[in-house]
């Protein structure tokens, strides 16, 4: 006669049990850390600023294309129809840039730029490529000078070299400047105290060129080229880059 014996599911032992809740918590503990160090890691990397800009239009559908192409990294904090208004709204704002139109009504971006250029960093954004508005608005102070057919993307990264302090130019226009040097070369006279490389950093500063893309051309790095130009600056008892171009377009630099 056989006897059927019950099956009966065999209980871990208590060691088997014991290491299976270590591993578990251990799981727990790495996941929490990972997290942890994600939310840390978020904290300790801070947003940067948003740039205060005004911009300057007798145009409102201009002042609201500019505004809707220039991203998050932006904050209008003025707008203005005329160059008196602009004046106005630079001196109580106080921004990190201004986008200005070249002709509005009082004086256009001219006025705006002889008026508040000293302080505040100025780009005329305009229909003209005609070359005395361009050295009329670089003679005055202007930080840039970018035409109104410049794609979203090639402004918004042009304004924030801008705002960094970098002189920024239409591609089309560099070659405008670059003829005004060589008529003035011809003219140029007495010694200069620039050494040939600080002339190169300066030309292609002259052209709008950031200092990665100067780096990448003279095949240096952008800590030089930035080292460059504050020794030009020394140099020339300058104390803005836009003051840069001036200088060159009157020594006739090439």
């Amino acid at each position: 006669m056989r006897y059927s014996i019950p099956w009966r599911p065999c209980r871990p032992s208590t060691n088997t049990v014991e290491r299976r809740a270590v591993i578990a918590t251990t799981r727990t503990l790495r996941t929490r850390r990972r997290e942890s160090s994600v939310v840390s890691e978020q904290r300790a990397t801070p947003r940067k600023p948003r740039i205060r800009v005004v911009l300057a239009d007798d145009h409102p559908i201009w002042r609201d294309g500019v505004a809707a192409d220039l991203g998050e990294r932006f904050e209008v904090a003025g707008v203005a129809s005329t160059a008196d208004e602009a004046i106005e709204v630079i001196r109580e704002t106080r921004p990190d840039l201004v986008v200005c139109d070249l002709q509005m009504p009082g004086g256009g971006g001219i006025a705006v730029v002889k008026a508040c250029g000293g302080g505040t960093r100025i780009v005329i954004l305009t229909v003209s490529e005609q070359e005395r508005d361009l050295l009329d608005a670089v003679a005055a102070g202007a930080v840039g000078y970018l035409t109104k057919s410049t794609p979203g993307d090639e402004l918004r990264d042009s304004l924030l070299r801008a705002a960094d302090g970098e002189p920024v130019f239409s591609s089309s226009l560099a070659m405008l400047v670059l003829g005004e040097f060589r008529r003035l070369s011809k003219q140029a006279t007495g010694t200069n105290p620039l050494t040939d490389r600080e002339r190169e950093v300066l030309q292609h500063v002259a052209r709008g060129y950031p200092y990665r893309e100067i780096g990448e051309q003279l095949h240096i790095s952008p800590k030089t080229v930035e080292n460059h130009v504050r020794n030009i600056l020394d140099k020339l008892h300058l104390n803005r880059k836009q003051e840069l171009i001036r200088y060159a377009i009157e020594h006739g630099i090439e």
